[in-house]
This record gives C-alpha cells, sequence and structure tokens, in this order.
C-alpha cells in the first residue's frame, strides 16, 4: 500500500470557553417531568418515601431473568477462559459464538426484535457474573448494549431503523460506540469529525452524508458490525446542522480500523482507532434530528451508565469472597492473618463497602425498571462511587494478599499456589475512573444537576452575558424560591429522635439513627450550596475542589440511604436480615467519618494554594526539581496526527467468526 502524504497537523477547532459550555448545555435534558431522590438530596430534601419501600421486580421478569442467568451461570463455568483472555489478550471467537447462542447480544433487546428483553435488574446481574470471569468479556457486551446501537435506537430510532437494527444486534451482530477523538474527550464542542450533506443527486440517488474523521478509543471498534458515530453536520440550506448521531456500517468503503489499542488491564478489549474517508451514509441512518447528537449520547448514558458500577459490584463481591478465604488461611504471629485489627480493618472495608455498592446498582436498576423517577443523578452518583470504591477494595485486596497480590496469576499457579488474579483485578478496575466519564468530569456533571433549581431561578443574576433586564426578572425569581426554600434547612425530621423507626428493629442494628443523620447533612449540604454560590457567584463553576466535594458527600449519603433501605427490605422478605442490618450499619459508620472530613475540607484545604503552585509549575518555575531522572518515553507527538484524509495502513478490524 502506497503511503499518504501526511499534512503538517492541523490545530484543533478552536473554542471559546463560553461556546464550550453552550454545547454541554444545550444537550443537557432542561426538565424534571418526574420526581428524583438524588436531585432532592441535593437540595436538602430527604425524600425517603421514592426509595422506600424497596422497589420490587415484577414476577415474569425474575423468572426470565433467573433463567438466563442460570444458562449464563453454566457458560461461564464451562466457556469462559477468562485466564486464556488475559493470556492471549483477545477473546476467542468460539466464546462469541456462544454468547451469541445464548442470546447474551440482546438480553436489553424486546423480545419483539429477537432479544431477551431483560429489566435492567437482570441485565446488571448478568454483567456482574460475566465480568466475574473476564472484564474483557462483560466490557464487550456492556460496550454493545449500553451505549452502542441497541440502546440509541430503541430510544431514539425511527420505526424501521428498530426493524432493521434491532433483529441484528440480538443475535448476531456487535456494535460499538464513536464519539471520542485523538484531540476531543469530554469536550464535544471541540468534535473535528464532519458529516456533510450530500444532494442525494449521486449514483444511489438518496441523501447522504460524507462522513470523515478519526475516532479514538474505540471499544469494540476493532470487531464491530454496526457503529454509532458522533459527527458534526455543518448548517447550510435545510440543514441545521451540529452534533448528530448516525448508524454506520463497519464494512463501510472507507473505514479503516488503524490501530487495536493495548492497556495496562482488560487486556482482550477490542478498542481501536477508526478512520473515516469519505464514507457514504444514508440519511435515512441518521439517529434523531441534526444537532440531537449529544443529547442522545446522554440521555443513552442515563441508564447505560449503571453497566459499569454493576461490573463493579460483582468485582467487590470477589474481593470478599479471596480476601475471606485467604486470611483465614494465611496465620501470622499465631493467629490466622484477619484477627488481626490492620488486616481485618480492609476485610469490614470491603464487606461493607460491596453490601453499599450492591445496594446502589439494585436500587437504581430497580428505579430504572420501574419509571417512576428521574435517574439520570442516581446513575451518574452510581458510577462516579463506584469506580472509586471499588479501586479502593481491589487496592486492599492487594495489601491484604501482600507479595502473592502483586504476583500474577500465572506466576502463582507455575510454582504450585492458587492462581488469584488480585493485580489483574486491580488493573482492569483502574479504567473505570477515566471511561464513560473520569471522575472529574462526573463530579461537573453531577454538580451541574445539583445546582440545577438554582441556576433555573438566579442562573441570570450571575451570568454576565445577561442583560439588566434578565438580571431584574432573576431577582425576582431568586426572591420567591429562597424565600420558600432556606427556611426548610434549618430544621428537619432528623432532628426527632425516634424518627425513622420502622429501622430500628428489635434484635437488629438500628439504622434509624443513620437515616436521621443523612437527613441533617443533606440540609447542611444545600446550606453549603447555597453559601458557595452566594460566594463565588460566576466564579463557582471554577471551584472544582468544592463541587467535587460537594458531589462526593452526596454520594456518600445516596449510598447510605440505599444500604439502609435494601437491608430493612432484606430483613422483611426474611433473607438475611439480621447479616444485612449489620453491614449496613458498619458501612454507614464508615461513610458518617468520611462525610464528616469532606465537609471539613468544603472550607479548609488547599484550593487556592495548589492553584497558584501550579500556574508555577506550568510557567517552569520547577524544572529543577525534575533533574537528576531520565525520561524513558519515546520520541512523538503528545496528541497523534487526526488529519482528515485515507488510511495508509492496513485495517486491523477483525470481525468475529
Amino acid at each position: 500500500m502506497t503511503a499518504r502524504t501526511v499534512p503538517e497537523r492541523e490545530p484543533a477547532r478552536s473554542v471559546s470557553e463560553h461556546e464550550a459550555r453552550q454545547v454541554a448545555e444545550a444537550a443537557r435534558e432542561r426538565h424534571w417531568r418526574k420526581p428524583s431522590f438524588a436531585k432532592e438530596l441535593f437540595l436538602g430534601r430527604f425524600r425517603l418515601d421514592l426509595i422506600h419501600p424497596h422497589p420490587t421486580p415484577d414476577p415474569d421478569d425474575v423468572r426470565r431473568g433467573e433463567a438466563f442467568l442460570a444458562r449464563l451461570r453454566a457458560f461461564c463455568e464451562t466457556e469462559v477462559d477468562g485466564a486464556r483472555i488475559e493470556r492471549e489478550a483477545r477473546i476467542p471467537d468460539e466464546t462469541v459464538r456462544g454468547l451469541k447462542e445464548l442470546g447474551a447480544l440482546g438480553m436489553k433487546i424486546d423480545t419483539g426484535y429477537g432479544g431477551l428483553g431483560l429489566s435492567q435488574l437482570y441485565y446488571n446481574r448478568a454483567l456482574a457474573l460475566v465480568s466475574s470471569v473476564s472484564p474483557a468479556v462483560g466490557a464487550l457486551l456492556s460496550a454493545h448494549q449500553s451505549i452502542g446501537v441497541p440502546q440509541p435506537v430503541k430510544l431514539f430510532g425511527t420505526q424501521q431503523q428498530k426493524d432493521t437494527y434491532l433483529p441484528r444486534c440480538a443475535r448476531t451482530d456487535i456494535s460499538a460506540f464513536l464519539l471520542t477523538e485523538p484531540d476531543v474527550g469530554s469536550d464535544p464542542a471541540r468534535l473535528a469529525t464532519t458529516a456533510v450533506p450530500e444532494d442525494g443527486s449521486g449514483a444511489e440517488g438518496e441523501a447522504a452524508y460524507i462522513l470523515d474523521g478519526v475516532k479514538l478509543w474505540t471499544t469494540n471498534g476493532v470487531v464491530a458490525d454496526l457503529l454509532v458515530v458522533m459527527a458534526r453536520v455543518p448548517a447550510s440550506e435545510g440543514h441545521p446542522g451540529g452534533i448528530s448521531a448516525f448508524v454506520v456500517e463497519a464494512d463501510s468503503p472507507g473505514i479503516t480500523v488503524e490501530h487495536r489499542n493495548a492497556f495496562m488491564g482488560l487486556r482482550g478489549i477490542e478498542n481501536g482507532v477508526t478512520r473515516f474517508h469519505r464514507v457514504r451514509v444514508p440519511a435515512a441512518n441518521r439517529i434523531g434530528p441534526e444537532g440531537a447528537g449529544l443529547k442522545i449520547a446522554l440521555t443513552t448514558l442515563n441508564t447505560g451508565r449503571l453497566s459499569l458500577p454493576a461490573m463493579c459490584a460483582g468485582s467487590g463481591k470477589w474481593c470478599l469472597k479471596i480476601a475471606r478465604e485467604w486470611s483465614a488461611a494465611r496465620e501470622q504471629w499465631g493467629k490466622p492473618i484477619a484477627r488481626h485489627e490492620a488486616v481485618g480493618g480492609k476485610i469490614a472495608f470491603i464487606a461493607a463497602t460491596t453490601f453499599a455498592l450492591e445496594a446502589v446498582v439494585e436500587l437504581a436498576s430497580q428505579m430504572a425498571d420501574e419509571a417512576r423517577n428521574d435517574i439520570r443523578i442516581e446513575a451518574a452518583l452510581a458510577k462516579l462511587y463506584a469506580s472509586e470504591m471499588s479501586c479502593r477494595m481491589a487496592d486492599d485486596l492487594v495489601q491484604v494478599r501482600g507479595g502473592r497480590g502483586f504476583e500474577t496469576a500465572q506466576s502463582l499457579a507455575a510454582r504450585g499456589e492458587r492462581a488469584v488474579p488480585a493485580e489483574q483485578l486491580l488493573r482492569d478496575l483502574r479504567i473505570n475512573r477515566i471511561f464513560e466519564g473520569s471522575t472529574e468530569i462526573m463530579h461537573l456533571l453531577i454538580a451541574r444537576e445539583a445546582v440545577d433549581a438554582h441556576l433555573s431561578v438566579a442562573g441570570d443574576l450571575i451570568d454576565p452575558h445577561s442583560s439588566l433586564s434578565d438580571k431584574g426578572r432573576a431577582a425576582a425569581r431568586a426572591g420567591g424560591f429562597y424565600a420558600r426554600w432556606l427556611p426548610g434547612l434549618v430544621a428537619g425530621r432528623g432532628q426527632l429522635p425516634r424518627a425513622y423507626g420502622e429501622f430500628a428493629r428489635p434484635g437488629h442494628r438500628d439504622l434509624s439513627t443513620h437515616l436521621r443523620y443523612v437527613e441533617r447533612a443533606a440540609r447542611r449540604l444545600a446550606r453549603a450550596t447555597f453559601y458557595g454560590m452566594s460566594r463565588w457567584q460566576g466564579r463557582m463553576e471554577t471551584k472544582q475542589g468544592f463541587l467535587g466535594r460537594i458531589v462526593d458527600i452526596g454520594a456518600e449519603l445516596f449510598a447510605m440511604s440505599a444500604a439502609c433501605v435494601r437491608a430493612e427490605m432484606l430483613r422483611a422478605a426474611g433473607e438475611y436480615g439480621a447479616e444485612a442490618y449489620r453491614l449496613a450499619d458498619t458501612f454507614c459508620r464508615q461513610a458518617r467519618i468520611r462525610v464528616e472530613e469532606l465537609f471539613d475540607r468544603l472550607w479548609t484545604n488547599t484550593d487556592d494554594l495548589d492553584r497558584r503552585l501550579v500556574s508555577g509549575v506550568l510557567d517552569g518555575a520547577f524544572t529543577w526539581l525534575e533533574e537528576g531522572v531520565l525520561d524513558p518515553s519515546g520520541d512523538g507527538p503528545w496528541i497523534a496526527d487526526a488529519t482528515p484524509g485515507p488510511s495508509a495502513q492496513d485495517s486491523a478490524r477483525r470481525p468475529f467468526r
């Protein structure tokens, strides 16, 4: 293949900070048509009635879900070789064939289109089960169904698109989602991939778009049959333009998978770099109207994000099993290491946190299935919290295992010991704090939703672009809102010593005290948020340390609430009630310590010092501190060239056979 002359790299599409915010704001779902437990929590209102009694699944969903889980468990036990996938860094074709025959590609697709029609609850349980054997297989199934073609087509596609693509995705075709670019991550305003309208006068005689651009980190992109591609449509006559979503056949002329990426973890993941050069896509393949692409992506993620915390909760279960078995067998100084407080504290953290993560996932999943509540914040909190806490649990497991935790499973087996892949789990989980929204981006996304009520009534007061008349109207709205809202933050049910008495059961740990704490802490959190907005006004969005702590407090309070509600549900059902109360009590006591530390750090921190120090670092004031070492990094640009044009490489695409 002849080499392509690569022109000098063009600068990335430049946008102002204001334009970037406008694009992100336009993609948000602005209206709250249903109640939201987490939204109310950030406003200082503890709406326990929205989550208690704990929602329960439909009996038919349970019957079908349990039947599939049984088949899936048998398949995973006999047909999925996680060690082989880790060793060979790819999922065998026969494994994927088996998953297709099992119907695993269509877990979330309605039965009318050939899918299994599982509920969100059982879909998440299935992902947790699969991921415990191979996180790479879990990632394959999740990327295909949670953010790939099936979900956006189900939510926003035409009937023709549903009839065309959903049966394929349910049984045979694997899909991928393509948004990220080499120079564009969480700032979609700079998206460079274009979809230029064609007038329909070509040989095919139908309206179409011509795609050009490069997409990075395309999970499933190496093996996919169908792609969801986000591209910018230029505004023109008859075309409002904007970022739009397209279903694209992966074998279309002009598509090249230029590279299969390799990572520190998830070594079997099929993730690549995909180039589009004059790829013709029929206009009928556009999902929704032009300019709706980001809104489609964000809406898809409202429930799609729950797959990741489900897999994290499954990882916690495995951590607990290994920690229990190992720490009972390993003795030091005359007793099992679990009996030593330093090790036992880590095991207690793993056990309590695993219970809380499962509680968060199961509650959010059931809320998604019932569709009575808006769970956009709950799903985002679940993703944020689970990704952070599961990494801590995996790190603690490695520490409990000692040198064996650092040793690979293959090496352990070679010298005659049990092949426990603890170090692999730590590597595999680490990416969860980055993809589907990094922790830092999730903080900002959730913070924006948490202060939505304030911005709705007072946003124009702090917006420098607002006119005087807009500010006047905002002042009137804000006066009425805060006159009603602020008095409610002074006192509440959490100050009544017998409140939430249904969680104080004889013979069980008292969980009512924790719910009273959540109610008081929610009001305290709302007061802190209001004070921060009053203090910094338009500069509030730059206070990312403050906003991150606000969100982290909300995440802990949500997890505490979910843990208590789940414990009471299990008690009422006669399933490990006393044990569940014990786990919930311990978790809440651990969480309360973290919450108090976060509250203290809202106002006692080094944020300003850090900001000034960073300026010095970037200005080169401390380059002397870097002396005395060698940089083993190779040569090359920090960001690869993504100039549109034909590919100079053979395609690395490897569809499963």
